[in-house]
């Protein structure tokens, strides 16, 4: 019983825990020991909050309500809903892989490293449980140090300018959104999340707070234009650090939108519908295109996700045009339900591409990811090949993997309101395509470009295994998404409900 009631705390403090740990370890090994260790049993704390899960239910399970500030009526309040939970799990599944890709890839600071991606892990499950919103802001910004500092301690040559830019984006961003919470607590006397849903505001006063929560959290999608941070970070952050960024925190702003926005200002995100649909046709498209003429891999891979979280987004706000065209629940259900499934998705494979590129990197003296510098990898890594074509697959939203799903429930409720949003929406997976073939192709086949590539080792045990990890969840996604959709749909209802206009 205390084990049920306490679980989501253990799983937010038990990743800080594992930091402190690493930091006072005697050497290297068992600081990646430590961080290896809690990472595992993080991970393996979600199968009984799966198993426990209440799926016939909206309400949030497994609360946790205790007085924190007691002169503003704040709380340490947290559970999760059907939505909260898959990406709780999400972020303990990720958060393994980039401990595990750390072991071998960092030689420098390790310890250090270590620490900063299990604090940034347990922020980033906090965002997700948080039912407070001052607690809710709390763990927003604190996971935004242990990934300042991964950019600006590990990443590459521009890692200063690309650490810098990448805070103050998601920072300032943030500010108009503490804004919009301080009013919200001005009319109902609390910073409960579910007390905001019963208000009852004008029109007037529901556009200032769409745009202040807009702005934050456009940001962290990011939507187009406030995207341009996204491509820096990803190119100067290691490894790992771009792995969380593409698989856990752009997936931040949609969730901001479900968990905000659409419950809280319904009728605003109900008007400003069209222009959240074109801000991300022009991610879907415009980025696409961008991303064709990259010639750095990570580049290209980071506009990708911008341009593959544009579906999420059209997924959150297509559902409004839905309804007023054609009243069908159904397909408002599919387009939430696709916009959910496509953050997750997303993750396997942008985040299986992000480590092959440092995998890449590793090999080369340069550490280069200049797409010229890699011509004929596939006779030098046959194994590696085979697992990156799976990946670039998925990211192409081939069917049978995690990345046709999302986009496919997508593009086929839009379709049943507007035949040109949905045609337009489709030519990604032709832009898609065309950049992630057309790298794979450059980097992999072809004669071998030079002596480094020719001493290239194909993967080794722990790589091998952080790939076999993310094939399961491409596969199990593309082939069998059931167990996920029965997660969210009762949820996703509730949602719907609360997001419709009076």
């Amino acid at each position: 019983m205390w084990f049920e009631h306490n679980i989501l705390s253990i799983l937010i403090w038990l990743p800080v825990l594992g930091a402190v740990a690493a930091l006072l370890s005697k050497g290297d090994k068992a600081a990646r020991l430590i961080a290896s260790g809690f990472s595992i049993v993080n991970l393996l704390l979600c199968i009984p909050l799966y198993l426990a899960f209440d799926t016939s239910s909206f309400a949030m399970q497994f609360q946790e309500n205790h007085l924190w500030i007691s002169a503003y009526k704040i709380h340490y309040a947290i559970g999760v809903d059907g939505i909260s939970l898959a990406m709780i799990m999400l972020t303990n599944f990720t958060g393994l892989l980039v401990i595990l890709a750390g072991c071998q890839a960092i030689k420098v600071r390790v310890a250090q490293y270590m620490a900063a991606f299990l604090i940034m892990q347990g922020m980033m499950i906090g965002v997700f449980a948080a039912t407070d919103a001052i607690l809710f802001y709390v763990f927003w910004e604190g996971m935004l140090i242990p990934m300042y500092l991964s950019i600006g301690m590990w990443g590459s040559s521009n890692r200063n300018y690309a650490a810098v830019k990448f805070f103050l984006y998601t920072f300032l961003g943030s500010i108009l959104m503490l804004v919009a919470l301080l009013y919200l607590y001005i009319q109902t006397g609390s910073f409960d999340i579910q007390h905001f849903y019963s208000l009852h505001l004008s029109m007037h006063v529901q556009k200032l707070l769409f745009f202040a929560f807009l702005l934050a959290f456009a940001v962290k999608v990011p939507m187009w234009p406030v995207h341009t941070w996204l491509p820096d970070a990803h190119t100067e952050a290691p490894a790992g650090g771009s792995v969380v960024l593409a698989a856990l925190m752009l997936k931040l702003g949609i969730y901001g939108f479900l968990r905000f926005s659409m419950p809280i200002v319904p009728e605003a995100c109900e008007y400003m519908a069209w222009f959240m649909i074109v801000l991300s046709l022009i991610a879907i498209i415009y980025i696409g295109l961008v991303a064709i003429v990259q010639t750095d891999m990570k580049k290209l891979i980071a506009y990708s996700s911008i341009s593959h979280m544009g579906f999420a987004t059209l997924g959150c706000f297509m559902m409004y045009e839905i309804i007023r065209r054609m009243s069908s629940v159904p397909d408002a259900y599919m387009s939430l339900e696709g916009a959910v499934i496509q953050m997750i998705s997303h993750a396997f494979g942008s985040g299986a591409m992000f480590l092959g590129v440092g995998i890449l990197a590793d090999r080369l003296a340069s550490h280069s990811r200049q797409i010229k510098d890699y011509r004929g990898v596939a006779a030098r890594m046959p194994i590696f090949a085979a697992f990156f074509m799976l990946f670039a697959m998925s990211n192409v939203g081939l069917p049978g993997t995690a990345g046709f799903v999302g986009e496919f429930m997508v593009i086929m409720s839009a379709f049943q309101a507007h035949f040109w949003i949905a045609m337009v929406a489709a030519l990604t997976l032709i832009l898609a395509s065309a950049y992630t073939l057309w790298m794979y192709k450059r980097v992999f086949f072809g004669p071998i470009v030079s002596d480094e590539v020719a001493a290239m080792q194909d993967l080794n045990w722990l790589e091998t295994t952080n790939y076999v990890l993310l094939a399961i969840g491409v596969f199990f996604l593309g082939l069998y998404p059931a167990p996920v959709l029965n997660l969210l749909h009762v949820t996703i209802g509730h949602i719907l409900s609360l997001s419709m206009p009076a």
